[in-house]
Order: C-alpha cells, then sequence, then structure tokens
C-alpha cells in the first residue's frame, strides 16, 4: 500500500487568464484526518474538484490511493466524495438516492441496503430516511449528501464544507464521527472553520493564491510538540511578566519540560492563571499570514 492516500504534483488549473492553482503540490498520508485551509479563491474547492475527477488539471500529475487519477474504474468504492454545493432531487427520498449511489459503488442488493442503514445512522437520519427530500431541512439535506460520501467502505473520503448548514449538535457529531475514522480510512476536510478542523484533524496543508503554503502535521504546525506558554497572575516575582514562553529542547518530552518550568515558577512564587502547549490553529494560520 502507498504511504501516501494523494499525492499532487505542479497542478495547474486556468480560468481564462486567472489561475486557479498555480503549481500546487499536496501530499496527504494514509489514514490521516486532513485539513485543507486557506481563504477564499485560494483554490481549495478548485482542488477538491480536480482530485474528485470533476475537473481535468491544466498541467501537473494527480495520484489518488496509488492509482493515478480519478477514474470510476479503478477508484470505484474506494472513494467517496461530498461536493461542496451538492443537491438532492426532491421528489426522492434519501434511502432511495443512497441506494442507487451505492450500487454505483459496486455494491449488490443486500450489501447496498446495509450501507445505506449504516450511512443514514451515522449521519442521525435513520428516522427518515424514507421521507421526500422536498420535506427535509437544510441541514438534514446536507446530511443525506454527506451519508453519501460515507457509502460502503471507501479508503478515501473527501468532504468540502461537511458542517455547512448544521446546528451545533449535528456539527458536533459529524466531527467525532469524521475523527473516529483516524487510521481506519483517510479524510480530506475543506472547511473555514479552522477551530473545527483542529478537533478533527492530525494532518493539516495551508493554501493560498492556488499554492501551498505550509503543511504538516497538527502538532507540529501549531507548535504544541515545542512551544509552551504560562501566563502568570500578579503580582508577578521578581523579573518575570505576565507570559512566559519555552521552547521544548530537541529530544526532551514536552510533558517533562513544562512540569519543569512549572515547578521552577512556583519555587519564585508565582501564581499561575494557564498553561498552554503551542498556539491554536487559528492563530498559526493568521501569523503565517501575516508573515506572508
Amino acid at each position: 500500500m502507498t504511504a501516501d492516500a494523494i499525492r499532487c504534483e505542479g497542478l495547474v488549473k486556468r480560468y481564462r487568464k486567472a489561475r486557479a492553482l498555480d503549481g500546487l503540490d499536496l501530499v496527504v498520508p494514509v489514514g490521516s484526518i486532513c485539513g485543507l485551509v486557506g481563504p477564499n479563491g485560494a483554490g481549495k474547492t478548485t482542488t477538491m474538484s480536480i482530485l474528485a475527477g470533476f475537473l481535468t488539471p491544466d498541467e501537473g500529475r494527480v495520484d489518488l490511493l496509488g492509482r493515478g487519477p480519478f477514474s470510476p474504474e479503478s477508484h470505484r468504492g474506494r472513494v467517496g466524495i461530498l461536493p461542496q454545493d451538492a443537491e438532492l432531487p426532491t421528489a426522492s427520498t434519501p434511502r432511495q438516492l443512497l441506494t442507487v449511489w451505492a450500487r454505483l459503488q459496486g455494491l449488490d442488493g443486500p450489501s447496498a441496503r446495509r450501507a445505506v442503514d449504516e450511512a443514514l445512522e451515522a449521519v442521525l437520519l435513520s428516522d427518515r430516511g424514507d421521507a421526500r427530500v422536498a420535506t427535509l431541512s437544510h441541514g438534514m439535506r446536507r446530511r443525506v449528501t454527506v451519508a453519501s460520501a460515507l457509502l460502503g467502505d471507501p479508503e478515501l473520503v473527501m468532504l468540502d464544507e461537511p458542517t455547512s448548514g448544521l446546528d451545533p449538535s449535528q456539527a458536533r457529531h459529524l466531527r467525532e464521527r469524521i475523527a473516529a475514522e483516524r487510521g481506519r480510512r483517510t479524510v480530506l476536510v475543506s472547511s473555514h472553520n479552522l477551530a473545527e478542523l483542529e478537533m478533527m484533524c492530525d494532518w493539516v496543508v495551508f493554501i493560498d493564491k492556488g499554492r501551498c503554503t505550509r503543511a504538516g502535521p497538527l502538532i507540529e504546525m501549531t507548535g504544541r510538540d515545542r512551544e509552551v506558554y504560562v501566563h502568570l497572575a500578579p503580582p508577578y516575582p521578581p523579573g518575570r511578566t505576565e507570559l512566559v514562553t519555552l521552547r521544548v529542547p530537541d529530544g526532551v518530552a514536552p510533558e517533562d519540560a513544562t512540569s519543569e518550568l512549572l515547578r521552577a515558577l512556583l519555587a519564585e512564587g508565582a501564581r499561575v492563571a494557564e498553561v498552554r502547549r503551542g498556539e491554536s490553529l487559528e492563530r498559526r494560520y493568521f501569523a503565517d499570514e501575516e508573515v506572508a
């Protein structure tokens, strides 16, 4: 098995004179939950559309699961896809639609029925499977499209703004459902909600102006493996201010370095208000934008 579920090299996509992608390189390891992060117009949806086979790049190379660019023959049943603006036929029911899509994924009748039941349960719609789509709320319709991407047992699932239109409870359930797939399958999630991605992902890719600007494990991107921030409450010990920062030396466990720092601060009479490992994904993202 390839070590990378997704690998793109030098992707270029032009829309007349504008370049939506400008030499994009992208790697997503097998078994990871990867967040695709960037502003509007960065190229996220274009990237997802090329990976899904909806668009053809003008230049560059795409490989999914070691089988080349997406094709119905080589990736049938192996890839699940949720486009950003997926719409559903309003006269059909979720069960009817999901059954058709399951059969298109190569499942036989009994397997398709089981897969549909599992997918509806995964998005909390078991009780609305036989209702007409026209009677469903926007959030319910969105959950049906998410269910379509989870049908069967795909090795790779690509979700473009999956929690759009969901209420907080539904969004939380879906985040937990996606996070639970870590190590079992690869999931690529595009979202503007950085806090949400931080709760789900273990790998992150920043893209801007059609290029990858930074990528890697979430723990490294946020500095949680190497940075410790301790906020003190006044009055501060001599020579101290509100914020004490520590860069963890190579070869030292962050937990050990944090414990040693706290012991030293408490011995000085410091009052510890907060201890934080690294920065939030949102802070790191905007810090990178400011540098750029």
